[in-house]
């Protein structure tokens, strides 16, 4: 427990220290997608420098998302055993090792960078569930939109600094220099995690009495290690909605985030550095809706609105309007059209995390990291085949509109089965 006199004294404070794991969440996210974009950019000399063929360049992007996967549920019990601070900091050092030893890698052979980019995936895996342990403790119910937003803005201005400096990097120094750079970030983000976090805010000094009655008083605090519900997990339907929601979304996501510099490199004539600063922005405008659409989320459960309606309304806002931009990517005929249509995707795709993405808190807030590594797992598939898909379309078809297409109709489809079958109230204990 706190010391009394730490108590009275952090009662004056503003900052809290929840604002705290939440931010050092957020930053491990950020170094999360520094170090999985670079290779969005920097896989373009690399091609020409190997030979590979899209097909070959698509498997590299997507051998990644092999590792990212197996661990999703890992992570989730790893957390649940042994607490989100130690799973969330190793996770963080694992795969900026593999990171740095991604030139290395290639330099060798292709089956050695494939299994590299593997165990960097299997590092990457363990972290968001760690996150949602975390945040089981330390976030109260009226706070998830916001702390799930802010802790996703990470991704995309990860994504923002990785396309827009890599191309620089490329140019000036080659890109192995990328792999180096950005993955020893990831070392600096772990000092600071362990010195400053604590998986129990109980056991926290930077806690003030007030912080902490409001982190117990809205149930945040359930027992560790209790048993996994698999059953139960699999027999609600709430489950399988977001399950549907997760794979459609990151269908999207990860096809614009691995595919974004190549399309706009052959489909509008950019160089790397253009196609690198071009394929920033939509990144941009999504962490600004991100952060819009969550403060508009809590705002709207504050005044009366059921979780249930605003996780629904959330959610389809995003998938219908970024599915409707990507169709009317067809009709840009030049990159500036072609910019702004993807910028609306993602922007609006944003909204889909204050729909699924908090939802595991809210129907199952005793099991967070557990079914978020379940979510995660079935929002990586698309990692693996989507991406990998995404290269054979452009392969056979000579442009990208196949697979932007594809990616509508999933959007499509998913909004359906969540409009029908998701809730927010608690369906798991």
């Amino acid at each position: 427990m706190v010391a009394t006199g730490s108590v009275t004294q952090s009662n004056k404070r503003t900052w809290q220290q929840r604002y705290t794991v939440v931010s050092l969440c957020a930053l491990s996210l950020f170094v999360c997608y520094i170090d999985r974009v670079n290779i969005s950019v920097a896989i373009l000399p690399m091609q020409q420098e190997f030979g590979w063929s899209e097909s070959v360049k698509g498997l590299v992007l997507s051998s990644f998302f092999v590792g990212y996967l197996v661990m999703q549920v890992g992570g989730g019990i790893l957390a649940n055993r042994y607490g989100g601070k130690i799973v969330l900091g190793v996770a963080v050092i694992w795969w900026s090792l593999f990171t740095i030893l991604t030139p290395l890698a290639a330099g060798i052979t292709l089956p050695v960078l494939l299994l590299v980019r593997v165990l960097m995936g299997v590092g990457e895996g363990a972290s968001t569930p760690a996150a949602f342990s975390m945040f089981r403790y330390w976030v109260p119910a009226s706070e998830r939109s916001r702390a799930v937003a802010m802790f996703s803005s990470g991704a995309p201005l990860g994504t923002l600094l990785a396309l827009t400096t890599t191309g620089w990097i490329v140019t000036q120094f080659g890109w192995p220099m990328v792999f180096y750079g950005f993955g020893a970030i990831g070392f600096v983000w772990a000092i600071a995690w362990y010195l400053l976090v604590k998986d129990d805010p109980r056991k926290d000094a930077r806690v003030s009495a007030a912080e902490l009655d409001l982190l117990t008083q809205t149930g945040t605090q359930e027992t560790q290690h209790a048993p996994i519900p698999w059953k139960q997990f699999f027999a609600e339907r709430a489950v399988w909605a977001i399950f549907v929601a997760a794979f459609a979304t990151n269908w999207s996501l990860y096809m614009l985030l691995s595919w974004l510099p190549s399309y706009f490199a052959t489909a509008h004539g950019l160089s790397v550095t253009q196609a690198g600063i071009y394929s920033a922005a939509p990144w941009l405008t999504m962490f600004a809706t991100i952060n819009i659409a969550a403060w508009i989320a809590d705002g709207l459960i504050k005044r009366g609105l059921s979780i249930t309606a605003t996780r629904k309304l959330m959610q389809s806002i995003g998938l219908i309007g970024s599915a409707s931009c990507l169709l009317l990517v067809g009709f840009a005929n030049t990159s500036v059209m072609a910019l702004l249509t993807i910028c609306g995707s993602l922007g609006l795709l944003a909204f889909c995390y204050s729909g699924f993405a908090p939802n595991a808190l809210d129907i199952a807030p005793g099991h967070a990291e557990t079914l978020w590594g379940l979510i995660n797992t079935v929002a990586t598939v698309p990692g693996i085949i989507g991406v990998a898909i995404t290269g054979w379309l452009v392969d056979i078809s000579g442009t990208f509109m196949s697979a932007f297409a594809l990616a509508a109709t999933l959007n499509i489809i998913s909004t359906i089965i969540w409009i029908t079958f998701s809730t927010g109230k608690k369906v798991i204990d």
